[in-house]
């Protein structure tokens, strides 16, 4: 093996999944994996600008994102292109699964915010969760999906993220 090719970076695709269907799948810097925690780097990946009226994703914006093969969540920090903080997006997923260069994530529908400051700690999408069935169809999982949601939340009320994350 040549000195160069240890300086490469190792991209994965990371793809995320919803009722069954690919969401979305993007291109990722693979920065760390313990064989618990995976972690992943990438630039915003949607079509130009996602307004969700409480922060803004765009062009310019890189994710550093967290991935457990053993939780029921993902936390996506979110810099802008001049590596200001905005926040933390977190989504409610099954335990993340890696396979060679692919990295799959089940979304469950719930979602949580919380700003740089702290001071901006928003639950999402609890109605499409409500919607999906999932309560029904797999009341396990739904459960765990509840409780990831609680304690992600707790966290961002209290010491927030640094510890999970550093």
């Amino acid at each position: 093996m040549s000195a160069n090719s240890a300086d490469r970076l190792r991209l994965l695709d990371v793809v995320l999944v919803k009722g069954g269907r690919t969401k979305i799948r993007y291109k990722a810097e693979l920065l760390s994996d313990d064989r618990t925690r995976i972690a992943v780097r990438a630039p915003w990946s949607g079509a130009g600008v996602r307004d969700f009226g409480f922060v803004r994703f765009e062009p310019g914006d890189v994710f550093t994102e967290y991935y457990w093969r053993d939780r029921w969540y993902a936390v996506k920090e979110v810099r802008d292109g001049t590596g200001a903080l905005k926040g933390w997006y977190c989504d409610i997923t099954r335990p993340a699964t890696l396979s060679d260069a692919e990295l799959v994530v089940e979304d469950l529908d719930l979602d949580l915010w919380c700003s740089a400051d702290g001071t901006d700690v928003r639950r999402l999408d609890e109605d499409e969760f409500a919607e999906s069935g999932l309560g029904r169809t797999d009341p396990q999982a739904a459960a765990a999906a509840v409780s990831a949601l609680d304690a992600l939340e707790a966290l961002a009320r209290g010491e927030g993220f640094a510890e999970l994350l550093g």
